[in-house]
């Protein structure tokens, strides 16, 4: 949902919706990493029964990370979606479905709205390259320190699109995944895997939505099935919640504002480029030893609890005195509906409607006024009562004026403080802090101190730092390319005496009269006055609503908005179908055949291993070669229905799956069975209702009572549950629990106090971190129980088996293991998600067998000789 402060406020407003994820960790033992057994139970005290990946979402952060080194190929990022599963898998630890969705070809409105934003995106990295490398020149000219510019081949983004190379080789490569884990993980072993890549089209979210809910109008469907979706977009919220499920979970990446990222001039902390002096690195530790590290920790995720949500919002949507009966369902797809106005994917928010301006709260006030008048919902199962909507839309356009004018002074109230705020600083900014040894630090800071030298030498310089025509140069002073000292502080790129920084013209003037002539001229070029034109924006803005509120809650085939363009931010128009389908019909004949394949649809692939009740029924279908689509036996998977076809690129049992990827090996003895799967189709004019199952069962209540004190509740305190167990008691520890930390937890850091709030030495994500020293001995562990072995458990996996060599070939190490010998730190030591892991050197075999997707006709790289690299 294209509104970046939709979750913000919503997780403001209605607190109680998060719950920080309990993961365990994988335990090490001589450098080497115990799987987890995800069998077990969920250490979040909640059973899921199905989890559904917009894998999206997980491809982009592996490709090209923002807050680490990028792959070096395409094979370290294959390994890094695993890798990325595999701990969103381990959170969740689903029972039932594992639901993978790719984005595939998008609706022509999206496809508009992807276009808009490549062609924003492609202008402003441009212009920022520009001025980088102004800025650069600058320094370098007046004697600035900068880092040799390194020159290494960026990741394009854009073969993230249905059809090319890579997004092939991404579906292979999950195929082999799948196969591997059903192979060998224990948790996997009566799990249904369905795998809709970028063949099957549909943005992912939306494919998983769809097989939601035709898996909800089949008779078997238990409606008390607990979802679980992976995905950062605020529309999963609003999808989550247009299911009706009451049992809805999002997890997601936590996010953490401002976080520190070092300047892409000089690689210091603390700045940005614009504000780059080209000042020498000062020394990171006594001796340096902190140079490379970023003060980076892992990434957490959260779960976001629809059903909480669902909680705080009957409350605040039930009405009293309704001349209609109060339905909470229908008000719930009111509230969605709503959301539009400030934001979506597809349209632009209404100029008077802002997040941060509480726009939500005012629209959710002005439909409880004016719902009696309406004498009823404004939508139905993804339908929209249009008349009922004019009404809020009336409702909205006569408080608009008193909107824009208050924005105005809002704003102008916030510059005024800025300006006195900087005028603060200026003033109240001391006239010379020194640098080098004796430079202020903060407190707290445990780096060492630069050793005192020269101190005479110092304290003259400071002497003489106020004096006229001074040329003493202080330690933190650069120079010149002649010599002469440039000015203290570093090199001035604005006066410092300039309260205010250009702003861009606004020639629509929305608080001031006449603004909608302003407004029609300025967006469209055209005069207000043309009724014709206004009442056809009109028209196109309530049919992009129509449709877009159809497209969360029912399956569109015929419905487009064909004149949505005109909101679209770049004004970019439609492609011309018939104009592209006849220049391409002069290309297709030049393609090979394997871009015919890449060229064509495809579908949903479902995946079972050995033990699961439907695999001795699906090699049946292999084994009699029966061609005709079958239907699935819902009592063998989970109540699961849909059709079952015969796939050309099948894993089966007992034949070998081959590793798209160098570094992994092959599946020699697999036993996992793969089909192509078909969800269950339905009549073009049926409607998928939007409300709750018969059978379901309401969740127990989370927020406080309303009624708590009046019940008096034998005079208990109100105690918030926290996370999923309401009966989850809380832990302590004992006075030996205490001594014991006391005489295993480090003393020699130089911290007050037993304990300090730093990160342990040699704990994942430390800055500080540090191998240990030869002789030095091992911290104990607390609670470093291993699992124990199972009564059913798989073959170790081929990616966690220790490496046995082969004539002519190098050792394959597993990508999640270190090996002792080469524990201490290396400069090109991979850090991946998990912990530290190396990559083998390839087989001279496969030496050929390099992927593309940096630029046309450029081979990847071959991994290091060490097969190792850093991911901090």
């Amino acid at each position: 949902m294209g509104v970046p402060a939709f979750f913000r406020w919503l997780s403001r407003k209605y607190p109680s919706i998060i719950v920080s994820c309990v993961e365990e960790k994988a335990k090490e033992c001589n450098g080497v990493k115990a799987p987890i057994d995800t069998s077990k139970p969920n250490p979040n005290e909640v059973e899921f029964d199905n989890l559904y990946l917009d894998m999206n979402g997980i491809i982009h952060p592996c490709t090209h990370p923002e807050d680490k080194p990028a792959p070096k190929n395409e094979d370290e990022m294959m390994v890094a979606i695993f890798e990325y599963i595999d701990r969103i898998f381990n959170i969740v630890r689903p029972r039932r479905l594992l639901y993978m969705a790719i984005d595939g070809v998008a609706p022509r409105a999206k496809m508009n709205q992807q276009r808009s934003r490549r062609f924003r995106a492609s202008k402003e990295g441009m212009e920022a390259a520009e001025e980088k490398q102004k800025i650069r020149q600058e320094i370098l000219a007046k004697g600035g320190i900068l880092p040799p510019e390194e020159v290494k081949e960026r990741f394009d983004s854009n073969c993230i699109t249905p059809g090319t190379e890579f997004m092939d080789n991404l579906a292979k490569c999950l195929r082999y995944y799948i196969a591997d884990r059903l192979n060998s993980d224990p948790g996997w072993k009566n799990l249904t895997v369905i795998l809709s890549d970028a063949s099957a089209p549909g943005e992912g979210e939306h494919k998983i939505m769809d097989y939601i809910r035709r898996q909800r109008a089949q008779p078997n469907h238990d409606p008390n099935t607990h979802h679980c979706l992976c995905g950062a977009d605020a529309d999963l919220i609003m999808l989550g919640l247009a299911t009706h499920e009451p049992n809805f979970t999002i997890i997601r990446e936590e996010f953490k504002p401002n976080k520190p990222k070092p300047c892409a001039l000089c690689n210091q902390m603390g700045h940005e480029v614009k504000d780059c002096q080209g000042l020498p690195r000062e020394k990171q530790g006594k001796h340096d030893q902190f140079a490379d590290s970023l003060p980076t920790s892992e990434q957490e995720f959260i779960f976001i609890r629809l059903c909480v949500l669902r909680e705080y919002l009957e409350r605040e949507l039930t009405m009293a005195s309704l001349p209609f009966t109060f339905d909470f369902e229908r008000s719930v797809d009111d509230w969605v509906f709503m959301c539009f106005f400030v934001g979506n994917d597809f349209l632009p928010h209404l100029p008077s409607l802002e997040i941060r301006e509480g726009a939500i709260d005012r629209l959710v006030n002005i439909y409880k006024n004016v719902v009696h008048k309406t004498g009823g919902y404004l939508t139905e199962s993804g339908f929209v009562n249009l008349q009922r909507v004019q009404m809020i839309m009336l409702a909205v356009g006569e408080v608009e004026d008193s909107i824009f004018k208050k924005r105005k002074d809002d704003d102008d109230n916030f510059k005024r403080r800025q300006k006195e705020k900087k005028k603060r600083m200026k003033r109240d900014h001391p006239a010379f802090i020194p640098g080098g040894q004796f430079s202020p630090q903060a407190l707290g800071n445990r780096s060492s101190p630069q050793a005192i030298s020269n101190p005479r030498q110092a304290a003259y310089e400071m002497r003489m730092h106020d004096r006229p025509n001074s040329t003493t140069s202080s330690p933190n002073t650069s120079l010149n390319s002649d010599g002469s000292p440039s000015p203290a502080g570093g090199i001035k790129r604005k006066a410092e005496d300039s309260d205010s920084e250009p702003e861009p013209e606004d020639n629509i003037r929305l608080w001031e009269t006449g603004w909608k002539q302003r407004y029609y001229k300025n967006k469209f070029d055209v005069d207000a006055s043309d009724e014709k034109f206004r009442r056809k924006v009109v028209q196109s803005y309530v049919e992009g609503l129509c449709w877009v509120l159809r497209y969360y809650y029912q399956v569109l085939k015929n419905f487009f908005p064909g004149t949505l363009v005109s909101f679209c931010v770049a004004l970019l128009p439609f492609v011309d179908e018939r104009r592209l389908r006849a220049a391409l019909e002069e290309v297709y004949p030049d393609l090979t055949p394997e871009e015919n394949r890449r060229n064509s649809l495809g579908g949903d692939v479902l995946f079972v291993g050995k033990h699961h009740p439907l695999c001795d029924f699906i090699v049946e279908q292999y084994k009699s070669k029966n061609t005709e689509p079958v239907d699935i036996p819902p009592e063998l998977c989970h109540g699961i229905q849909g059709k079952l076809t015969l796939n050309e690129n099948a894993v089966l049992p007992d034949q070998t799956v081959e590793s798209p990827v160098p570094m992994l090996r092959d599946l020699t003895q697999n036993s996992a069975v793969s089909i192509s799967f078909k969800d269950p189709q339905f009549d073009e004019d049926f409607v998928f209702k939007a409300t709750v199952l018969p059978g379901a069962k309401k969740p127990p209540p989370v927020l406080k009572p309303g009624d708590w004190e009046k019940n008096n509740n034998d005079g208990r305190p109100w105690r918030p549950q926290l996370g999923f167990n309401r009966d989850r008691k809380p832990v302590h520890l004992d006075q030996s629990a205490f001594r014991t930390l006391g005489h295993t937890m480090p003393r020699e850091r130089g911290m007050p106090g037993m304990y300090a709030n730093a990160v342990p030495l040699g704990a994942y994500g430390s800055p500080y971190s540090r191998p240990l020293l030869s002789g030095q001995q091992q911290i104990p562990k607390l609670l470093s129980n291993l699992r124990p072995q199972d009564t059913w458990r798989g073959p170790t996996p081929l990616f966690q088996q220790t490496p046995q060599r082969t004539a002519g070939a190098a050792p394959l190490l597993a990508w999640n293991r270190v090996l002792p010998s080469q524990s201490q730190y290396q400069p090109g030591q991979y850090q991946g998600l998990g912990g530290p892991m190396s990559y083998p050197q390839r087989p001279e075999d496969r030496m050929d067998r390099g992927r593309q997707a940096y630029g046309p006709g450029r081979p990847y790289p071959l991994p290091p000789p060490s097969g190792r690299y850093s991911w901090n």
